[in-house]
């Protein structure tokens, strides 16, 4: 048995090397050695210790998969694929802790599992399901040999991971069965996971990269940091990329170093995964119904090519930033020809390490124009970007703030173009066939330079111009005056105040009119779950100046009548407003949040000073802390649902 027991851990421990570190130190001859040697004695003993190796070769198939209930739940992930999502996730993390740090990792596309260990050992193996319960799988999982069959935690331990099928091994089983190819790596791998045959697993040599501990009986990890460096000391294989953040801006870096990144490793990815490091801030936010408030998956898009930068151009926007306009060698992209890509500013550039003849990847989202994630490579005639000191428009001097350049003038030309083009965009005022280039040419012949001189437009002041007839007249004049009467939430988008997007102008909408939402002061706006300082000062800065108050008034006194929905004034939540907090049971956030707006009540994003009611559900956070030291009522979800009347 002694000897039994060390074959084990000279074994296991060589198996740790070769596929769990990549170092393997003794040869292939020598392993087989002693594992023939240890089958020998469990052969003749009929004793089959818990930790041996001999348990990973595929077994005989199985009849059916046992269903098997978690520890804890596995939540799914909540998505962003814009930087916009992206920076009000990190707003909501910074509301509860500024200090907050972020670790970003990358997102593998295979098959959860999730393992469970008692006392030291190798208990069972399970798949996601739908969080609460999932499938046995523990004899398919034994065929994989990223993980210890035994470690030196004592209590009960649940650790996931992603069971994935590199690249390289699809290729291999492909090139060796030409009559049975495997589509992809993802389905590969799924379907060896869940393949009632162990056996077939075993032929797919899959891998599995752990990257959470999802329970722990005793002494749980402080971080995501300390549960990683855990994971990696019990012998559980993860993925050497990991990047600890504390600002959006080195967020944003690590996230586009993963999506240069991913073209050159062996295993399939779709995207990156951002959590909150401290275990303390996740305890605060908690959970919705479906997914962890801390943590969140960004999903890179699927159409992306290699180019080489010809040229770097500078374009004006609306707030007056410079940003570079790449001039790339033509290259098919999602059945368009590319010509063009852009970078957010100068600091984008220059941390991308793009240069004039770089090769260069590029992605087209849901813009026009496609960006550039970075460079790829260089060649001897690379040369790197000049930073511009006077606007390439007017010649006006360019203020540098942060990582980005701005054009001092406010009348610069593009700089007017770009604000008037946004007011009109569909998102905003949309006034349908109020192009880029339409503006341009009313700028030009008519000196339309303000959102208000619009609406002051006639028919005669399109006589004349190149392009414009009686049909395309009518149809502009007929969108110019369609839009003066537009939800306040669009409005607020659309007269562009620095750093409000679409989600802030929603939250800001809620105070019901433009005159409640100009007369907010800086601690009411901060308040608001997607409103950060920056934001915050930028709005009261808006309402404050007296050329924007103008131009306010002159767009009421030209009939545009910006309104808020319509609030019902009879029903259980009549006149309040409304937080919800935590999880319920027996409804989603949004089901709750309809119920309440149909009781006559406001659905409120966060705590502030108009909230008159807090519902807490389980896990509730910082915001029914908040509530109690306001002296906010509060009710449970039973209460929530008696006054509902259910």
């Amino acid at each position: 048995m002694d000897r039994m027991q060390e074959l084990c851990e000279i074994l296991n421990r060589w198996a740790r090397e070769y596929y769990v570190e990549d170092a393997p130190s003794v040869s292939d001859a020598e392993y087989d050695k002693l594992y023939a040697e240890l089958k020998e004695l469990e052969w003749q003993t009929g004793v089959v210790l818990p930790e041996s190796p001999t348990k990973r070769v595929g077994g005989d198939p199985v009849k059916g998969f046992e269903r098997h209930t978690h520890i804890a739940r596995l939540y799914s992930l909540d998505k962003a694929v814009t930087q916009d999502e992206l920076t009000a996730f990190v707003t909501r993390v910074h509301k509860i802790d500024p200090e907050a740090e972020f670790t970003v990792e990358y997102k593998f596309d295979g098959l959860t599992v999730c393992l469970t260990y008692e006392n030291g050992a190798f208990v069972r193996a399970a798949t996601r399901g739908n969080g609460v319960e999932g499938e046995d799988v523990t004899a398919q999982a034994l065929t994989v040999y990223s993980f210890p069959m035994k470690i030196s935690y004592k209590g009960t331990l649940e650790v996931r991971g992603e069971a994935v099928m590199r690249l390289s091994a699809l290729k291999e089983y492909n090139d060796k069965h030409p009559d049975e190819q495997l589509k992809n790596a993802r389905n590969a791998a799924a379907g060896a996971i869940r393949n009632l045959d162990p056996k077939v697993t075993a032929s797919r040599k899959l891998d599995i990269f752990f990257y959470d501990i999802n329970y722990m009986s005793e002494d749980p990890l402080p971080t995501q940091e300390a549960g990683m460096e855990f994971l990696r000391r019990e012998g559980f294989k993860t993925y050497p990329h990991f990047k600890k953040c504390a600002d959006l801006e080195s967020l944003i870096d690590a996230v586009d170093e993963i999506e240069i990144e991913r073209k050159k490793i062996d295993v399939l990815t779709d995207g990156a995964v951002i959590k909150v490091n401290s275990e303390r801030v996740r305890g605060e936010m908690g959970f919705t119904d479906k997914f962890p408030r801390w943590a969140i998956a960004y999903k890179f898009e699927a159409e992306e090519a290699e180019t080489t930068v010809e040229e770097v151009l500078w374009q004006v926007g609306r707030t007056g930033k410079l940003t570079p306009l790449a001039l790339v060698t033509p290259v098919d992209l999602g059945g368009a020809t590319v010509k063009r890509a852009t970078l957010n500013n100068y600091g984008d550039l220059t941390r991308k390490d793009v240069k004039v003849g770089s090769r260069v990847l590029i992605r087209r989202s849901n813009e026009v124009i496609p960006e550039i994630l970075g460079a790829v490579s260089h060649t001897e005639g690379s040369t790197p970007v000049q930073k511009p000191a006077r606007c390439p428009a007017c010649g006006s001097e360019v203020k540098e703030v942060g990582a980005n350049l701005f054009c001092t003038n406010v009348e610069c030309k593009p700089r007017v173009i770009q604000k008037l083009t946004h007011y009109c965009s569909k998102n905003a005022a949309d006034v349908e066939g109020m192009s880029e280039s339409t503006l341009t040419v009313l700028y030009d012949a008519r000196g339309v330079k303000r959102f208000s001189d619009l609406y002051a437009l006639k028919e005669e002041d399109f006589k004349g111009l190149e392009g414009f007839r009686d049909k395309k007249i009518s149809n502009l004049l007929g969108a110019i005056d369609k839009s003066k009467n537009l939800p306040l939430e669009r409005f607020l988008y659309a007269i562009g105040i620095d750093g409000v997007g679409r989600v802030a102008a929603r939250d800001l909408s809620e105070f019901g009119s433009l005159e409640k939402v100009a007369s907010l002061t800086f601690d009411e706006l901060i308040a608001l779950e997607n409103v950060g300082e920056i934001t915050a000062n930028a709005i009261v800065g808006y309402f404050a100046d007296e050329e924007n108050t103008a131009e306010l008034k002159r767009l009421e006194e030209a009939g545009v009548r910006p309104f808020a929905r319509v609030r019902k004034t009879e029903g259980a939540f009549a006149g309040e407003s409304v937080v919800l907090t935590g999880s319920l049971a027996s409804m989603s956030r949004t089901e709750a949040q309809k119920l309440i707006e149909e009781a006559g009540g406001t659905a409120q994003s966060s705590v502030t000073s108009k909230t008159t009611l807090v519902v807490a559900g389980s896990s509730a956070g910082s915001k029914l802390d908040k509530a109690k030291k306001a002296g906010i009522p509060i009710l449970d979800e039973e209460g929530f649902l008696k006054r509902l009347g259910r």
